[in-house]
Formats: C-alpha cells, sequence, structure tokens
C-alpha cells in the first residue's frame, strides 16, 4: 500500500517535471513560461488531492503531458492543456480562468476534455453512443482534444491497478473497443499497441503474464539471429553511402495473442514475432527512390516473398503511414519481415496525425487522413438514428485494411477491403448507390456483391428503376453505404407501421396480453428486432404471426425466453451470504448475482456469441430494465462492445459450487485421416470421460480429417480433459474450443 511522504513525494514531483522538458525541449522563452504558468496552477488547483492509489494527483496531468509531448510529438499549447486538463472539472477554477490566463485556444480546447470527461459521467447506452459521436466531432474542430485525451487513457491504463476488478474490466474494455482504434486511425501505432496490451493484461492476465514470459525467454536467442541476419545487410548499405539505423520491433503482445487465436496455433508457431525496421535519412524528393534501392540490396541477399511485398510508399495508407514491407527467407529457413522507412515516414509512423501536420505544408498536400476526417464528420452527421450502430460501424472502420479502385476518369477512390461493387456506387453518390444493377470490372461485368481488388477500374451500371432492397445490407461494408440503404428502406417500412401496429394490438388482444409499451418493448427484444419501425413492418407482411405472440404469451411476457434458463437453477446472494463480497469470478457450477442494483430483472441468460460454461471467468450485463443479466465470458468480443455501451450495468456475477448443471461446448478436430479414428474419438469421450455427446461431424478432404463436436460439460475441466485426450490421439494434429 502505498504511503505518503511530503519530502518523496515533492522530490518526484520536480523530476516528473524536469523530464517533462527532457521529451519537450522548448525552443520559445514564451512556451517555456507558459507551460511554467501551467505546472503551478495545476499544483495549486490539485495540492489536496489524491489518485485511488494514494499518489499525489499532479503525477497524472504531468504523466498526461510527457505522454503528449514525447509520445505524440505536440506542442506548447497542448503541453499547457495536458497540464490543465482536470482543473475545471475538479476544481474551482472555470473556463473563464484559463482563458484570462492563457488564451482562447487553450480555453477551448480544455473546454473540450472537461466535456468529454463529463459525458463518460453518463448512465445510459443510448447517451453513451451518442456521447463518441460528441467525440469524434472534435476531430474536426480541433483534433488536438482527442490527442490530448489518448494521452489521458493512456497513462489512466498504465496506473489501472489501483482500481476494483469491475472498472478494471470496464475500463479496459472500453479501451480497446473505442480508444485503440481510434488511435490506430490517428496513426499513433505505439500508443495504439500499448492500449491493447494494458487491456489485455486486465482481461486476459493469464494469456497477458505467459507471452510476456516467453517472450523474455526467447529475446536473448532472437538477439543473436538479428545481429546475425543483418550483417550483410548493413554491410551492403554502407557500400552504398545510406545513412541509416536498423531496429528489431516485437510484436505487441495483444497482436501475437490475436494472431495465436486466428490460426489456433502456439506461441512457438508464430514466425513473424519481430519485424526488422530499417530507417534512412534521405531528402523528401528523394526518399521514396531511396527506400526501393534499400529493398533491391535486401533482395540481393535474401529471396523475397512477392506476396507480401506491401507498397505504401506510392499510396500512403489513409491515416498517413508510409514505408515498404517486405518478407524474405533467411539463411536459416525463417520469414523475416523488413520495414524500410525514411526518417521522415518513421516520424508519422510513431506520432501520426501530429508529425503528418508537421510535414503538411512543407510537401503541400492534402492526405488521405484529412480525406478521412472529413468522411468521418460526414458520418457524425448523418441522420442515421441508431447510436449504437453508429459505434459498431464507426470502430469496425477505424481497423479495416483499405484498398483503391479507379473511376473510369482514373480518379482514385479509397474504400475499406472487402468493399463491394455497391459499396463503390455508394462512396460516389447516394443516388447512385440507390440505382445501381451492376458495373463493368475491368470491362468485365459483374453483379452488386462483387468484392473489389486493389487496382481495379470499375464503371457503374444504373437503373432508374432499381430501389434498395433488405439484402443489400449483406452486400455492403462501408458505413456510408449502410446508412444510406437502412434510411431509404427506413422511409418505405414506415408506410407500414400504422397497419402493422393494428394487427399486432389485435394479436395481443385475441391473447389476453396487455398493449403496452413493457410488453412490446420485450416483445421485440424477444424477436430481436432492433426498432419498433422494423416489428410493425414484420408484422404488416406477415413476416411474424399471432404464434409468436402466443410463444411470448406463454413466457409469462418475458423478454429473452428463447434462451432463458430456470429460476430453480440459480442461488440467490441470501442464500450464499458467506459469498457476499466475495471475488466476481469463481470458477464453480452455477450462476449467481452479487449487487445491490435494484433493476435487475428475475432472469439470467447465457449469451450464445461466447458461450460460457462452469470455470470460465464470466462478466454479467444487463442491456435494458427488460432483459434478463446476461452472461459472457470475460474475454468475449461482444461483451467488450457491451461494457462499452452499458458500463454503468456491469454486474458481479460467478459460479456457484452445489449445482450440476450441464452446458453445451464445441470442439474442433483437425488431423490426419485414418481408419477407426472416430470410433477412437467417441470411445474416449463416452466411455473414459463419461461425457454425452450431442452431435458430431467428421469429413475426410485428401487425406485430411476436419470435424466438430457439441458436447454436454458441467465445467470447464471437463473441456480441458477432452482436448488434452484427443490430442493424444496418433494422426490428431490440433484439437481446439470452439469460442
Amino acid at each position: 500500500m502505498y504511503q505518503p511522504n511530503p519530502e518523496v513525494e515533492k522530490r518526484e514531483i520536480i523530476k516528473r517535471y524536469r523530464n517533462l522538458y527532457k521529451v519537450w525541449k522548448p525552443r520559445k522563452p514564451e512556451d517555456r513560461n507558459n507551460v511554467r504558468k501551467a505546472f503551478k496552477m495545476a499544483l495549486e488547483a490539485h495540492k489536496d488531492m489524491r489518485r485511488k492509489s494514494g499518489e499525489p494527483f499532479i503525477y497524472h496531468p504531468i504523466s498526461v503531458a510527457t505522454i503528449a509531448a514525447g509520445d505524440i510529438g505536440l506542442g506548447a499549447t497542448s503541453i499547457v492543456c495536458a497540464l490543465l486538463h482536470d482543473v475545471v472539472e475538479d476544481t474551482e477554477y472555470t473556463i473563464e480562468d484559463i482563458r484570462g490566463l492563457f488564451g482562447d485556444k487553450v480555453a477551448a480546447i480544455i473546454d473540450g476534455l472537461t466535456k468529454i470527461k463529463g459525458l463518460f459521467n453518463q448512465h445510459t447506452s443510448a447517451v453513451h453512443a451518442e456521447n463518441y459521436k460528441k467525440i469524434l466531432l472534435t476531430l474536426s474542430d480541433d483534433v488536438r482534444v482527442i490527442l490530448i485525451k489518448l494521452a489521458d487513457r493512456l497513462h489512466n491504463m498504465r496506473t489501472l491497478d489501483a482500481l476494483s476488478r469491475e472498472k478494471q474490466l470496464k475500463i479496459s474494455s472500453e479501451t480497446v473497443y473505442l480508444y485503440a482504434p481510434l488511435a490506430h486511425r490517428l496513426g499513433l501505432h505505439a500508443i495504439k499497441s500499448e492500449l491493447e496490451d494494458l487491456a489485455l493484461k486486465y482481461t486476459e492476465p493469464g494469456v497477458f503474464e505467459t507471452i510476456s514470459r516467453k517472450l523474455k525467454e526467447t529475446a536473448e536467442e532472437r538477439g543473436r539471429f538479428v545481429t546475425k541476419f543483418m550483417l550483410p545487410i548493413k554491410k551492403s548499405l554502407r557500400e552504398k553511402d545510406f545513412i541509416f539505423h536498423i531496429q528489431a520491433r516485437e510484436k505487441s503482445i495483444a497482436a501475437i495473442w490475436h494472431k495465436m487465436q486466428k490460426k489456433e496455433v502456439p506461441f512457438e508457431e508464430i514466425y513473424d514475432i519481430f519485424a526488422i525496421r530499417i530507417v534512412i535519412d534521405s531528402p523528401i524528393d528523394t526518399e521514396k527512390a531511396d527506400c526501393w534501392r534499400v529493398y533491391s540490396c535486401i533482395t540481393e541477399i535474401y529471396r523475397p516473398n512477392m506476396e507480401r511485398l506491401r507498397d505504401w510508399i506510392s499510396i500512403p495508407k489513409s491515416n498517413g503511414y508510409e514505408a515498404l514491407h517486405t518478407t524474405v527467407m533467411s539463411r536459416t529457413g525463417e520469414w523475416v519481415e523488413i520495414q524500410i522507412r525514411s526518417s521522415r515516414m518513421n516520424e508519422i509512423a510513431e506520432r501520426g496525425y501530429a508529425a503528418h501536420w508537421k510535414y503538411k505544408e512543407s510537401l503541400n498536400m492534402n492526405s488521405r487522413l484529412d480525406n478521412w476526417l472529413d468522411r468521418i464528420k460526414e458520418m457524425i452527421e448523418s441522420p442515421e438514428a441508431d447510436a449504437l450502430s453508429f459505434i459498431d460501424d464507426v470502430k469496425g472502420y477505424f481497423f479495416l485494411d483499405e484498398i483503391s479502385v479507379f473511376t473510369p476518369q482514373g480518379e482514385l477512390r479509397t474504400l475499406p477491403a472487402g468493399s463491394t461493387v455497391l459499396d463503390f456506387a455508394y462512396a460516389i453518390h447516394s443516388e447512385l448507390g440507390n440505382t445501381c444493377i451492376g458495373a463493368k470490372v475491368d470491362k468485365k461485368l459483374v453483379p452488386l456483391p462483387q468484392i473489389l481488388k486493389n487496382g481495379q477500374q470499375v464503371e457503374l451500371i444504373t437503373s432508374q428503376r432499381q430501389t434498395p432492397k433488405e439484402e443489400w445490407l449483406g452486400y455492403v461494408v462501408t458505413t456510408r453505404a449502410k446508412s444510406s440503404i437502412k434510411l431509404t428502406l427506413r422511409a418505405e417500412k414506415k408506410k407500414f407501421s400504422k397497419t402493422g401496429k393494428e394487427k399486432l394490438s389485435n394479436w395481443f388482444q385475441q391473447l389476453g396480453v396487455p398493449f403496452t409499451n413493457e410488453n412490446i418493448r420485450n416483445f421485440l427484444s424477444t424477436l430481436n428486432f432492433s426498432s419498433l419501425v422494423d416489428l410493425f413492418y414484420a408484422a404488416a407482411k406477415d413476416k411474424i404471426g399471432i404464434k409468436d405472440v402466443k410463444l411470448f404469451a406463454a413466457s409469462g411476457f418475458r423478454s429473452g425466453w428463447l434462451n432463458y434458463i430456470s429460476r430453480k437453477t440459480i442461488k440467490t446472494k441470501e442464500e450464499n451470504p458467506e459469498n457476499k463480497n466475495h471475488s466476481p469470478y469463481f470458477r464453480n457450477e452455477s450462476i449467481d448475482t452479487v449487487t445491490d442494483n435494484d433493476d435487475i430483472t428475475d432472469g439470467y441468460e447465457v449469451a450464445c456469441c461466447c458461450n460460457p460454461i462452469p470455470g470460465d471467468d464470466v462478466i454479467g450485463l444487463i442491456a435494458s430494465d427488460a432483459t434478463p443479466v446476461q452472461i459472457h465470458r470475460s474475454k468475449c468480443l461482444r461483451a467488450q462492445e457491451l461494457i462499452t455501451s452499458f458500463g454503468n450495468r456491469l454486474v458481479r456475477v460467478y459460479w456457484a459450487e452445489q449445482e450440476s448443471v450441464s452446458f453445451q461446448a464445441e470442439i474442433k478436430i483437425t488431423g490426419i485421416d485414418k481408419k477407426g479414428l472416430i470410433n477412437e474419438i467417441t470411445r474416449i469421450i463416452s466411455n473414459e470421460l463419461d461425457l454425452n455427446i450431442k452431435s458430431l461431424k467428421i469429413e475426410e478432404v485428401n487425406g485430411l480429417t476436419h470435424g466438430s463436436i457439441t458436447l454436454y460439460v458441467s465445467h470447464i475441466s471437463n473441456l480441458k480433459d477432452v482436448v488434452n485426450n484427443l490430442n493424444m490421439i496418433e494422426g490428431i494434429t490440433h484439437v481446439s474450443r470452439v469460442d
């Protein structure tokens, strides 16, 4: 536990303040004076305040300012704002006080930061989603507000240990779902990677610790490999008179974990744990040609994998990233990724938008990053009403890779990877999208769902008789296309609202179900409709009928009855008083809540997206007052989205010890086909482990076996036993749980 010591704390404050100057290196006396004045003001304002850890609060604004200066490369105005970002919110100082001392610009930025902090104290999901819109809107006003907010979030993540487990989960999920993608899109790769690593540390502590330990254990071996691998490259570059420096950068822990999950392989089978970065000192007018000369030097020594060549020099990414990536085969038979950049490109890669702005005028360009900011503003100002869908769309758009395609006139258009002909049509104009019936891609006729590839030329074909259809939403990936289609469909559906509402009211009355707002909301939730317009439209078009209302009436007008777990399997808090204040992540056998929230409904749903079973780390979420508590695995991606939207409704849950309830779990098997394999698998599961198989599907393709098995288990240990035992069968190469 932290023990306050005024003398030690005073020395630490001075040390941190000097470190700020060390990373900032001010040039103008007036800037130095403003920062000093801001520091003194913050020191005085926060003198009696402490953080949850017990440390003086002033540590935080100094650290945020240091991140803003050192990691992002912001200037004096931003450093002043970082030092003062909590002053108006937490003390008696006002925006007008700030304006009088530091001017309008500083006051405006701090006002933006104060409003953002206030937004995250709201308590409903709709407000929270709208707040995210407001946060993004500041991008078009002054991007420094967001950059300082990212610095603030990074320091909060670095000091998360002092908070409760629930708060750690909420803040980590919010960080990985919203802030890391925002850092990525603004080109702050280092900050994005650290945010993801820190989030993983709290959402998956076991995974984080294991990968960290293995990276340390293999560090020396990697160092020897890199030294030997780079010797001939260094020699060649010196002979060509390049001025350069070389870094061997490890993948972030989160990136390694994501790759392990995606490829379903252990740490030892991830070959690109590190990448070698070559940064050359080269004038702006020759840097592109020089990067290709370095590439030539490398490929004269090592054989490249041409499928892994990435040219982001000719067409930079929309977040400003420029580099040449190649993967070559080492002389020991290992693939090695090499990144080639100029010093300017490297600074933009590390510091993102701030560095881009620094070079913008000298290069006289309006970059794709500026165009992206314009598109974000357009998305925010869209009349699309569903705020939660907006978060999903924008967040997904942040992380998508990109392709570049051409119009018939040769104009370059950038789209997310996976975009279709229909996405392209809506990217040009909504009316073109609404009337599009197909396209000619490289002179070849293709349909609307055709996925476009990098470098293709697209000529649209339209018809005035064409109108958007429901299935079009499955043809597109861009937010602009989705919003345009939804708006058109919604306008069409609204024409049927009155008819649908009357039919639904008649069905409710026939079955004696009160046609109240609460029952309508529960019915809407049960059938998974996103809005009343969709529900009434489905009724008008007979896509739902009186039989659906009958099932709803039989459930006692309760939402979520499709996945409802009987209350008798659930022990109450009063029945387990000794566990009242215990950790919410017990590894036992039935679900319970430990909360004082009076809004909790009498019911629970086990989420089908992650299918938790006893022994999994779990969390409970209440999406609305009318829905049961949803039980998710703590690492579930959908849970992270819900925590972000409904963080104030996070419920502590645990598995109790006495109930024996069976849960479904699925495993995936791959291996080499052999006679009697299915018999051996079923013998182990049914006879040796005494578990019941619900379904088994195994097929052989070209001598390889692929299969999936759904089992009934009562605890995670049952599943681990299955995986371990099946892995021992001769010919089976991989067995894993399906998440």
